[in-house]
C-alpha cells in the first residue's frame, strides 16, 4: 500500500521527523494536533473552546489533503489539561462529527510540551470504499 504524508510546514516536522497526518491505503492517522497558527504561535491562550476550534480546523485541512473528510472519521481523541473543559471542547467536536458519529475518548493529562496549550486533538479515519 502506498504511504502518503500530509505535511503542513511546521518546522518540527523536519527537526523531529513527524507528519500532521499519514495515509496508508484507506487508513489515515492524524497525530496530536495543537492549537497553533501558521507561524507556530498558540491560538486562544487561556480559552479551551478557541483552542479546540483551531485544532479542528487543522484536522479538517489534514483530512482534505489526505483525500478524505469527516464522514470517514472513525475515532477522535480529546486530550485536555483540565477535564472541566470537556463540554466546551466536545461542543466544538459536535460541529464536525455529528453526522459520522465516530467513537471518542476524552482524557486529562498533566501538561503539554507548550504550557499555553489546553487541548490537543487526534483523529483516525478510514476512507470508505477503498
Amino acid at each position: 500500500m502506498e504511504r502518503h504524508l500530509v505535511l503542513n510546514g511546521n518546522p518540527m516536522e523536519e527537526i523531529v521527523g513527524f507528519a500532521r497526518a499519514v495515509r496508508v491505503g484507506p487508513y489515515i492517522a492524524i497525530g496530536g494536533t495543537a492549537p497553533v497558527d501558521a507561524n507556530g504561535k498558540t491560538v486562544g491562550v487561556g480559552d479551551a473552546e478557541k483552542q479546540a476550534e483551531r485544532c479542528f480546523e487543522i484536522v479538517d485541512d489534514a483530512l482534505k489533503r489526505a483525500g478524505s473528510g469527516w464522514a470517514d472519521v472513525v475515532r477522535t481523541r480529546i486530550i485536555l489539561i483540565d477535564i472541566d473543559d470537556w463540554k466546551k471542547v466536545i461542543d466544538v467536536r459536535a460541529r464536525y462529527c455529528r453526522e459520522a458519529k465516530p467513537v471518542d475518548t476524552i482524557m486529562q493529562i498533566n501538561r503539554f510540551v507548550n504550557p499555553e496549550w489546553l487541548v490537543e486533538i487526534e483523529v483516525d479515519a478510514v476512507v470508505a470504499g477503498e
